[in-house]
């Protein structure tokens, strides 16, 4: 008797630590006037694919018992090496025909972060983030000197002309903006309850003076803390910056008693849109509730819940 009510005490254990630490991953390829009307079937087919393709990537690597952070960067990886998004490879032109990135990303048990803006030769922009906040003193490189630090970290470097494509240079030829906030994002909490959250992105077409946006600004569009949630921002930067929006959904958690759905839904639709700024949001909880809200018609996402349910969606409806 003795021998089954053990056994029963360790299956309880294993259940309820299970239930409190349970992995999940979302990640968003911007936000914006996303219309299916305006998508062709077979770009439309392509963003999903690569959206799935990324998905998978961060639901393995937490899967198989990997960080968080490692999953985040991965599956950011995998968007910046895709043309379909504006972050790494189909980054924006600025106003001088250049294509330049910024990325963010922190870590939610010790609140470390690091960031990189302006940088024109780094493959990866969140592995240069990942690098400053793993490897350096300080949080936020930019330009030249970021470039630099990428080099004595080794990591991949390639001509500006590896981020230029046809879609982007003919946006600014025609000095157009394509209406979508092509930023990409990843927030995952792994077994151990860690979360993180990174950013990446091109920026705006035709940026000038060295613009910088909100990805890249830890409290803007990208926060963590593993008291509260984690949080990948998009959209009209200035605005985000302004508002402080990754961290504010955080302080509503933690000061207000407010639950994640209600704290993102407060900071996209009054304090964002009621100064005029559009976008979205993805965050996960330290519950591993997932929550994506934005306020303009569509934004692409996916995300693997606490379940290992899967879903991938691009409309708002």
């Amino acid at each position: 008797m003795k021998k089954y009510l053990c056994l029963l005490i360790i299956l309880l254990f294993s259940c309820n630590n299970n239930d409190e630490n349970r992995i999940a991953i979302v990640i968003h390829g911007g936000a914006g006037i996303i219309l299916k009307e305006n998508i062709s079937k077979s770009k439309e087919d392509s963003i999903i694919n690569k959206l799935d393709e990324a998905i998978s990537k961060g639901w393995k690597l937490l899967n198989e018992g990997k960080s968080s952070e490692l999953a985040v960067i991965e599956t950011i990886k995998i968007l910046e090496d895709s043309p379909l998004f504006n972050a790494g490879k189909g980054s924006v032109f600025n106003s001088e025909g250049k294509v330049e990135n910024d990325a963010s990303i922190m870590r939610g048990n010790d609140l470390n972060a690091g960031a990189s803006s302006g940088t024109s030769n780094v493959k990866n922009p969140i592995t240069l983030a990942a690098n400053v906040m793993n490897h350096s003193d300080h949080v936020f490189l930019s330009g030249e000197g970021a470039e630099n630090f990428a080099k004595e970290r080794a990591l991949e470097i390639v001509e500006n002309e590896y981020f230029h494509t046809k879609f982007r240079y003919n946006q600014l030829l025609n000095k157009k903006e394509d209406n979508k906030y092509g930023t990409v994002g990843c927030v995952a909490i792994d077994y151990n309850g860690n979360i993180v959250a990174g950013t990446s992105t091109g920026g705006m077409t035709n940026k000038k003076w060295g613009r910088i946006g909100d990805s890249p600004i830890i409290g803007a569009g990208t926060y963590a803390n593993n008291n509260t949630c984690g949080i990948s921002s998009t959209g009209s930067g200035e605005y985000f910056i302004r508002t402080v929006a990754a961290y504010q959904v955080s302080s509503l958690l933690e000061n207000h008693d407010y639950d994640l759905n209600k704290a993102m839904s407060k900071v996209i639709h009054e304090k964002i849109g009621g100064i005029g700024g559009d976008g979205g949001m993805i965050g996960i909880d330290k519950n591993s509730n997932i929550v994506m809200d934005f306020n303009t018609p569509g934004m692409y996402r996916a995300y693997v819940n606490k379940d290992g349910q899967k879903q991938i969606l691009l409309y708002k409806n």
